[in-house]
């Protein structure tokens, strides 16, 4: 029974994975199949960093999924880009207000994703506030994705540029300790 395993393991082909333009278009490793058929709309989970090469990347994980195969080549789309469970967790605090939305928004040619957002105040808020807080960032955050491409809204975000923009956006409904981009679904 172990000898059927072996042969089929060693039918096997490995095949390089490329990201995206958007982030290069460079090898990042390689992955095994029989077949490159099967390969297309496979979910490769990396860590941020090791694609970008910057150190406050290391709390995100960006999904790549394989859109074509040429030769031993897979190249990959973005699927999605979203901060891991441990990094969310440990910014929020005890005497703090946490606040999630999920919002349905589309880029500048109307491609639609979703963005999921997480927003921590200093203090304890009512819960009116958080209603303002929700309805102004989910105003702001539609309005943004729609004057960009999904590409530089991700450049945005990945710069921390649509996080300080959106914190400045909410300032003055209540103080605001970190917003943080949880997930971008593609």
């Amino acid at each position: 029974m172990a000898t059927k395993a072996v042969e089929k393991w060693k039918s096997k082909r490995w095949f390089n994975v490329y990201t995206p333009k958007l982030f290069g278009d460079t090898a990042i490793g390689e992955i095994p199949a029989d077949d490159e058929k099967k390969l297309v709309g496979r979910v490769i989970k990396v860590n941020m960093s090791w694609i970008t090469h910057k150190a406050e990347h290391s709390f995100m994980v960006v999904g790549l999924r394989v859109s074509n195969v040429n030769g031993d080549a897979a190249h990959t789309e973005t699927n999605y880009i979203e901060q891991t469970y441990s990094y969310i967790h440990s910014l929020v605090k005890r005497h703090t207000s946490v606040i999630y939305t999920v919002d349905s928004v589309a880029d500048k040619a109307g491609k639609p994703f979703v963005l999921k957002l997480v927003i921590i105040t200093d203090g304890k808020i009512a819960t009116p506030k958080k209603g303002s807080i929700r309805k102004s960032i989910t105003n702001f955050a539609k309005a943004y994705a729609a004057s960009h491409t999904i590409e530089e809204f991700m450049n945005e975000v990945l710069g921390n540029t649509f996080q300080a923009e959106a914190m400045r956006e909410i300032g003055n409904i209540a103080r605001v300790n970190r917003l943080e981009v949880k997930k971008i679904e593609l």
